[in-house]
């Protein structure tokens, strides 16, 4: 097992190496770089200064930017050396954990990103919680009662849930519980109300709580359906097994049978997922996070991206693959906790 382990984490640094040469690449690549959003803002400015109309200050020549201004602008974002001798610099700062300051905030990009973990990370924290504290139970009691009322019902309720995104129950849910039409019970925007600081412990935890409510629907409703099935799925294909039917034979209760003979090995394809606990500190949703005002990873990575501050995508690449690939690695461990037949030596 430790020699798995240390192959894994050895066959990570490629790994990395490969996923941030193809995303430094093709984000150096794309149009619209730092330097030409600098050029296109000096030139506008130019353009206000004037005081003419837009077409003549096309023209004019109080709107070019010199060479020796573009070729400043490209030393200062150290875009004046080629693209490879640009991807070594970058990696050799990555090694003292220097990602670079952002061009849009001019903070280094690692303190910009570090500043909306509040938001994503407590949506990812307890909607996983939440999601395999219900949809497991859930899922094994659909098993129990498969071909029942409440099986049917149960499913026909969470494949109506499935079938919405995210974004739109979060709109249906703002219009009809926050936006005054019909009901207002919950806040419409933000994380806490305006009054917050001056609240107790317990006023501040309902506080929260009452704002979390709208945005985590809206989080939880497609994974939450997609494991509860899965559970089912997995239960229902247990239960049909040669040791499942001997140990009914030997007289075992259905109770005994389901929890703990056919739960244990049904939850093997549960636990793939588990390692995705690290990708919650990069949960988000750009759609859900715009709808419920909320200042988290997704509306960060899209305002990177539009405004081309290639230091965070590379941070916030780079971070997010090195969690994915330790979480995968977390999902091999636990099926070997859950299953100790599994070998991978």
């Amino acid at each position: 097992m430790f020699n798995y382990i240390l192959r894994r984490l050895l066959i990570m640094i490629p790994t990395l190496l490969g996923i941030t040469l193809v995303v430094f690449v093709i984000i150096n690549l794309a149009p619209g770089s730092p330097v030409e959003q600098k050029i296109q803002q000096l030139r506008f400015g130019g353009m206000g200064s004037t005081g003419g109309s837009v077409a003549d200050a096309g023209s004019s020549k109080d709107n070019a930017v010199s060479e020796e201004v573009v070729e400043a602008l490209k030393k200062q974002y150290g875009f004046d050396k080629p693209l490879h001798i640009r991807y070594f610099i970058w990696l050799k700062n990555l090694a003292r954990l220097d990602f670079g300051e952002s061009f849009t905030y001019e903070e280094p990009a690692i303190d910009i990103i570090v500043s909306k973990f509040p938001v994503s990370l407590q949506f990812g924290i307890i909607s996983l919680i939440m999601t395999y504290l219900i949809c497991i139970p859930l899922g094994i009691f659909k098993g129990i009662k498969n071909g029942t009322v409440f099986d049917l019902t149960s499913s026909v309720i969470l494949s109506a849930l499935y079938s919405i995104p995210g974004f739109m129950l979060g709109i249906l849910l703002l219009v009809f519980f926050a936006g005054g039409n019909f009901l207002e019970w919950f806040p419409l925007g933000s994380l806490v109300s305006d009054g917050y600081d001056d609240l107790t412990l317990w006023e501040k935890v309902w506080d929260r709580i009452w704002h979390f409510v709208l945005p985590l629907a809206s989080y939880m409703v497609g994974q939450f359906t997609v494991l509860t099935i899965l559970m089912k799925n997995s239960l229902l294909d247990e239960i049909k097994k040669d040791y499942v039917r001997t140990a009914r034979a030997k007289g075992l209760s259905e109770k005994k049978v389901y929890l703990k003979h056919a739960t244990r090995n049904s939850l093997i394809p549960i636990v793939t997922g588990i390692g995705g606990f690290l990708s919650i500190f990069f949960a988000g949703s750009l759609l859900i996070e715009t709808i419920f005002e909320l200042d988290g990873m997704g509306l960060m990575s899209y305002r990177a991206v539009l405004e081309r501050d290639y230091n965070i995508l590379m941070a916030s690449v780079f971070i997010q693959s090195f969690l994915m690939l330790v979480g995968n690695l977390i999902s091999d461990i636990a099926y070997i906790i859950v299953d100790p037949r599994i070998d991978f030596s």
